[in-house]
């Protein structure tokens, strides 16, 4: 499955009052790893950005004068965004800047180009409910060493983030997976017999077993309920 981590900064908080996207940060993973294969575009958003948006992101108007317009990098970020699991950060935000952009240039939502947008901040809500989940408060909970980042960028900010999802999204299959791969590229780990111990079986408790199910259910919605164990419970006839 390919993903694409996105974050963009903005001269303001308002695409509908004309704000426009002046960095767009973009990460790729495949099967859950990062790749390498990255996007990173500064843009000129024709205007200055707003007092406020400048003490977040520190980007200066006037460092912004020469770069590309969006419609001049329109097209290659479509085509790299293509079919793929898009995850952003309080999605309606970027998702909202991304479609006046397009909008603008005559085209189509963003949803159009993409399979689907998951929004990491609806995601953390429902794991971690009634606690901060801004991505700093994130990277703090699931231990991801944001130490690096002072001011918000889109490219450090997206690289944060898939550690981040990497972390909430990672279960026992996620683990299983892990090891498949180690010895399908011919990992030299040595294999332990199991047979020489004498395991003892230790039952979840019912608290355990809650936290268990719970735990199941954000991977089956993550999924988009097409994990192995829905598709058990509901065989095609």
């Amino acid at each position: 499955m390919r993903q694409i981590i996105l974050d963009t900064e903005t001269t303001g908080l308002s695409a509908d009052n004309g704000d426009r996207i002046i960095e767009i940060g973009c990460v790729e993973l495949l099967h859950r790893k990062l790749t390498g294969n990255n996007k990173h575009f500064y843009l000129n958003p024709e205007r200055d950005s707003h007092e406020d948006a400048l003490k977040v992101h520190g980007i200066s108007n006037e460092f912004l004068r020469d770069k590309p317009k969006f419609a001049q990098v329109a097209d290659e970020l479509l085509d790299y965004l293509a079919d793929a699991e898009v995850i952003i950060h309080n999605a309606a935000f970027d998702v909202g800047f991304l479609n006046k952009e397009l909008e603008l240039l005559g085209r189509g939502p963003i949803t159009q180009v993409v399979a689907t947008v998951i929004d990491s901040l609806q995601m953390a809500k429902e794991l971690f409910p009634g606690k901060r989940n801004s991505l700093d408060a994130l990277c703090d909970r699931l231990d991801v060493d944001n130490s690096g980042r002072t001011l918000h960028g889109a490219l450090l900010d997206a690289e944060l983030l898939a550690d981040v999802y990497i972390n909430m999204t990672r279960g026992q299959d996620a683990l299983l997976i892990d090891v498949m791969d180690d010895v399908a590229h011919g990992s030299s780990q040595e294999r332990l017999d199991l047979s020489q111990f004498d395991l003892p079986v230790l039952n979840a408790s019912e608290q355990e077993r809650t936290a268990h199910d719970d735990v199941m259910k954000q991977i089956d919605k993550a999924s988009g309920g097409k994990t192995v164990w829905r598709a058990l419970e509901n065989p095609v006839a």
